[in-house]
């Protein structure tokens, strides 16, 4: 308690909320710029980018909801990836990465089938946020047996 006081009075607190506030919105964007990059992001690949949302970051469906739109929107204006993907590296472990990877693949999958523009959004990410080949597709196959989806390619 009397240190969230002392973070507030010294504006602390406002710079670690900015901090997550930006990491949840590069792992937002992400999840849309997958969602996006078969040029159809329908309401069953919204539901699986909301829940991911919520389940990462403890929030609320209306919270997740509005995250996602404005991940969408940050998506849209951005010309490139880098940004998010520095920001994920500078704030997420190896391990947290790897979970993210993981997210990618579940969002990737929603519609039950890997579209070649996925595949290729997702080997980009991997690599800016430096996770091997190997461990991607690992990743992969976690996510395939959790769907119980056979693997499609």
């Amino acid at each position: 308690m009397i240190d969230s006081i002392i973070g507030w009075l010294t504006g602390a607190a406002d710079h670690a909320r900015e901090r997550q506030d930006e990491l949840e919105l590069a792992l937002a964007a992400l999840l849309a710029e997958v969602a996006h990059s078969h040029d159809h992001f329908d309401e069953r690949e919204r539901a699986v980018v909301a829940k991911l949302l919520e389940r990462r970051f403890n929030l609320s469906q209306a919270d997740a909801r509005a995250l996602l739109a404005a991940g969408e929107r940050a998506a849209d204006r951005a010309a490139e990836l880098f940004h998010f993907t520095r920001v994920i590296n500078e704030r997420l472990s190896y391990e947290q990465r790897i979970e993210l990877i993981e997210m990618l693949w579940e969002v990737a999958y929603a519609d039950g089938a890997l579209d070649a523009y996925e595949d290729s959004l997702l080997r980009r990410v991997g690599g800016l946020i430096y996770i091997p080949d190997r461990e991607r597709g690992l990743a992969r196959q976690r996510v395939l047996e959790r769907l119980g989806l056979a693997d499609t390619g």
